[in-house]
């Protein structure tokens, strides 16, 4: 156990990342998380994939994947020769063995072998030849020292007194919320916050607002985040060719896409805009610059016809969608609009028609909202569980910078200021710890709902 202790001790203050044939279209990236020390514990690390797949890893395993990468890394660009491979594999073991001395060479190119097979099959949704290790993200919380999101409110709601975005969204979630008002920080102060995050060991920011395409500089952060994965959320009334095209020379891994309706009065009805066209405009554009594309709708009485639009999407090319209930927050926890939303047994068929539909039609379906259905349902219609990741797997940066638990939780305590507070500070912000200990408890539920009362929060 000493050597295995010394070697983290040295070597995991911070994560490790790469990217397997970085030019293909099935790349792999590969975000190796260490835990937080425990001196007389083994404790696994986390594999992210692609910013999704999450895979535990024992410690000699994460030891091994560590130094290979580190080795892998050394190579950089382009295709690599068998020497140069030889040479990335002689190095790793080398140093493998200083921790496991007695351990054959061959033993240590088995095991690598295997790791890369498991996490090839993972990416591509293959069913691996081995069987690996199963861990939640709630069993896994004692663990973490960060979460494994940050989302980056980069634009406001409101900028010098003025509307700030080029939609008006009946159910916004944002509107009206103390921290999405709040001043934007400028270019330099948003790079500074993507090294923060990445000395914090997040692997992954999403760049959401507001509208973050409102920005100017939007496409020099996302070059900036390189090192991350990263997302974008928006209207999308903003993608056009060009402006994709720059998206995808600043390598953006995804581009969620927010699309009410397939009929256009209602979607020009809820965002409160005459941009539907703009938008179908913004999906077709995204997808011709080889971007990967995923379409989310907010569902409520209005739109409920959600199959319809979902082959309408089909029709576009877009084989993932995503769909959820009303966020409690902002515009959506107005009375008028908590009046449109649909009810359990409402939002369970309109849900369950559209699985069908997507089951039927190649596309893949996910209901991101936890509490709004019931669990037997999701397993019966073939569909993951939602349950709230705040402060535990996800949280956000407010456009001035301020660190809260999800960028829903805009009108509540804020944990410091993520340019002028330690990160260990923010982690352990008496506020953060209670939603963190919420989370993990893997309820599907939102604490932000009514049902939910003061004593959970």
């Amino acid at each position: 156990m000493f050597r295995e202790k010394w070697y983290e001790w040295k070597n995991w203050r911070e994560m490790v990342h790469t990217t397997w044939n970085p030019k293909d279209p099935g790349a792999v990236r590969i975000h190796l998380i260490p835990p937080k020390f425990q001196l007389f514990r083994f404790v696994p690390s986390v594999a992210i994939l692609n910013g999704n797949q999450i895979i535990p890893v024992n410690e000699s395993w994460a030891i091994l994947l560590t130094e290979f990468i580190r080795q892998l890394n050394t190579f950089g660009d382009g295709e690599m020769p068998e020497e140069a491979l030889e040479k990335i594999l002689e190095n790793t073991c080398r140093n493998v063995k200083k921790v496991y001395p007695d351990v054959d060479p061959e033993e240590l190119l088995e095991d690598l072998e295997t790791i890369t097979g498991v996490f090839e099959d993972v990416a591509r949704g293959r069913e691996p030849e081995i069987e690996i290790g199963q861990m939640d993200i709630g069993t896994y919380a004692p663990y973490m020292t960060a979460p494994h999101r940050m989302d980056l409110m980069v634009s406001s709601m409101e900028k010098d007194g003025k509307w700030n975005c080029n939609q008006h969204c009946v159910h916004c979630y944002a509107a009206g919320q103390t921290y999405a008002n709040a001043g934007e920080l400028g270019t330099d102060e948003w790079k500074q916050i993507l090294k923060r995050c990445r000395k914090a060991q997040i692997p992954q920011v999403t760049f959401t607002g507001g509208e973050p395409t409102m920005r100017e500089d939007l496409c020099e952060l996302i070059k900036a985040a390189r090192w991350f994965i990263t997302r974008l959320n928006t209207n999308g009334v903003r993608l056009t060719k060009e402006y994709c095209e720059a998206l995808a020379e600043a390598e953006l891994d995804n581009v969620q896409i927010t699309f009410y309706s397939s009929d256009r009065d209602i979607h020009n009805r809820l965002t409160g805009s005459n941009y539907f066209e703009k938008t179908v405009e913004g999906i077709q554009n995204a997808l011709a610059a080889g971007l990967s594309v995923n379409v989310n709708t907010p569902l409520c009485r209005d739109n409920k016809n959600y199959r319809e639009t979902a082959a309408f999407l089909k029709s576009l090319g877009v084989t993932y969608v995503t769909c959820s209930g009303l966020i409690p927050a902002g515009n959506a926890a107005k009375d008028a609009q908590v009046s449109m939303r649909l009810s359990e047994a409402e939002i369970t068929e309109v849900v369950r028609e559209t699985a069908e539909y997507c089951a039927k039609n190649g596309m893949e379906l996910s209901f991101t909202s936890p509490g709004w259905i019931r669990e037997e349902a999701f397993r019966e219609m073939g569909l993951d569980v939602p349950s709230c990741g705040a402060a535990l797997s996800n949280m956000a940066v407010t456009p001035s910078g301020d660190v809260v638990a999800c960028q829903s939780c805009l009108d509540h305590e804020t944990f410091g200021n993520i340019l002028r507070t330690d990160w260990k500070q923010i982690w352990n912000h008496p506020a953060c710890k209670k939603y963190r200990e919420y989370s993990r408890q893997m309820q599907q539920k939102c604490p932000l709902g009514k049902e939910v009362s003061d004593a959970e929060k």
